[in-house]
């Protein structure tokens, strides 16, 4: 904390075995927890609220007030959850009055380049790879990873689990458990490689894989492929997980994949 090279507002709250490098700038209410580390050259703007053992990459830019014309410089915050990496040059944006924060969950990694926007919610243990650009009001549940270059539309919901192909334009909802790629952006099967990786079994795989066949393959409409998901298919948290998000969803939800 004795950091000469470094700006640290005297109101700041920060942790004393938090590492601070050269050249940091750190303003007025700001909260720090222990054991993060903060590498050179990054700006933490006021509203910061960063969690433990979390890493902050040079030339990161942390709770920057939002680019939204309707911000009056009303009291908002960034969270960012214990054990985050956040990598170089990424912005981070604080809420608005809509929601009044934007929150980044606990084990995520943040690559480089990318912005995430006011009043996003990102779950826990989720990838966004660089360039990754989120625009406001973005929700990305647990354990969901986004490509690079991927751009997400306002208002748009990424399932948990869900594996998003780089460089997609990403307008819709991505449905729990899926892979999303192609243009338009569209269904390419569930996510089995990740879910494998994250301890579901064969079985609860196979259960995944039929629920979208259903919505995705047999030629129904979606609400014709959720009322016979739920009377055919045995109830189950990932079941209703489904059905939930596509009858909960404001966008609308991605595609089926077609070949013409």
């Amino acid at each position: 904390m004795n950091q000469p090279l470094a700006y640290i507002h005297p109101e700041a709250k920060i942790a004393r075995n938090v590492v601070i490098e050269p050249f940091v700038t750190i303003s007025k209410n700001v909260v720090i927890e222990e054991g993060t580390w903060i590498g050179s050259n990054v700006t933490i703007m006021e509203g910061a609220r960063i969690g433990k053992n979390v890493k902050i990459f040079p030339g990161a830019v942390v709770s920057a007030i939002p680019q939204d014309l309707k911000f009056g410089g009303e009291d908002t915050v960034l969270e960012v959850g214990d054990n985050t990496v956040i990598r170089e040059c990424v912005t981070l944006n604080r809420g608005t009055d809509a929601t009044n924060k934007t929150v980044i969950g606990k084990n995520c990694l943040i690559m480089a380049y990318t912005h995430v926007a006011h009043d996003c919610i990102i779950g826990d243990n989720c990838i966004l790879v660089n360039a990754v650009q989120l625009a406001g009001h973005v929700t990305i549940n647990d354990w969901a990873i986004v490509g690079g270059a991927a751009a997400v539309h306002q208002f748009v919901n990424i399932g948990a689990h869900t594996m998003v192909s780089g460089g997609s334009l990403v307008r819709k909802d991505v449905p729990p458990y899926t892979k999303a790629g192609r243009e338009p952006l569209s269904y390419a099967g569930i996510n089995s490689i990740g879910l494998r990786r994250r301890g579901f079994s064969n079985e609860k795989i196979a259960e995944i894989q039929e629920i979208y066949r259903y919505i995705f393959l047999k030629g129904l409409n979606n609400s014709k492929a959720l009322d016979l998901v739920e009377l055919e298919m045995t109830p189950s948290k990932e079941r209703d997980e489904i059905i939930n998000f596509f009858r909960n969803s404001d966008r609308g939800v991605m595609k089926g994949y077609s070949a013409k």
